[in-house]
């Protein structure tokens, strides 16, 4: 890894696209290290000399994918914002906004959470919970929010839930390639407006 760090970032990126591209549109069995070399246009054993293996390479990604997600939360998540689904859409937002500067990344992500090669998921596994990720998803969701607007004897951590399996749902069915982001995100808006409008004790749309 030290010699991979060495790089530029500009020779950095060109090989971390490249396996977030081959990676996210094959999973991690089918995704070859000569197809990562090709789209990268370096050769087979300079990325086995940077990384070792595969394996290697494909764990570093969803460790840099994790941390590039959360430092962009942590410096744009603006905590006065207290209503429930408002903070939900800022941080989608703010999620959708990385996606955008990283396009590859969104594919390479909905493949690892739902990839379950017996080679990597064990990892995968630690690492979200090394990241903690749903307990911070709860805490960045719950801390400080204001829930007088919901109608008596909602349970907003099971909406909470309702959202994320609804979330799963869709993303099981997503296309590998050529998502439209712009539509992905009108699509949830509209989501989080239906929940607002059937959840809160006046409509506040």
């Amino acid at each position: 890894m030290e010699k991979f760090l060495s790089l530029s970032v500009e020779k950095q990126k060109i090989i971390i696209d490249a396996a977030l591209t081959c990676f996210g549109a094959n999973g991690y069995q089918k995704a070859s290290i000569s197809d990562i070399a090709t789209t990268a246009g370096v050769s087979k054993a300079l990325i086995f000399h940077y990384f070792g293996t595969k394996k290697a390479l494909y764990l570093y990604l969803v460790e840099l994918c994790g941390n590039i997600l959360t430092n962009e939360i942590n410096e744009k998540l603006d905590h006065s914002v207290t209503d429930f689904f408002e903070r939900i859409r800022l941080l989608t937002n703010i999620k959708l906004s990385v996606l955008k500067k990283h396009p590859a990344m969104f594919s390479f992500l909905n493949n690892v959470y739902f990839e379950n090669d017996d080679e990597v998921k064990a990892d995968i596994k630690a690492i979200l919970a090394n990241g903690k990720g749903e307990n911070i998803r709860n805490k960045i969701i719950f801390d400080g929010m204001d829930d007088s607007k919901f109608k008596d004897g909602i349970d907003t951590k099971l909406v909470m839930k309702i959202i994320t399996w609804l979330t799963d749902g869709y993303l099981s069915k997503m296309p590998k390639t050529g998502i439209d982001l712009d539509t992905l995100c009108e699509e949830f808006d509209e989501c989080i407006n239906l929940f607002k409008n059937n959840f809160y004790k006046e409509k506040y749309i």
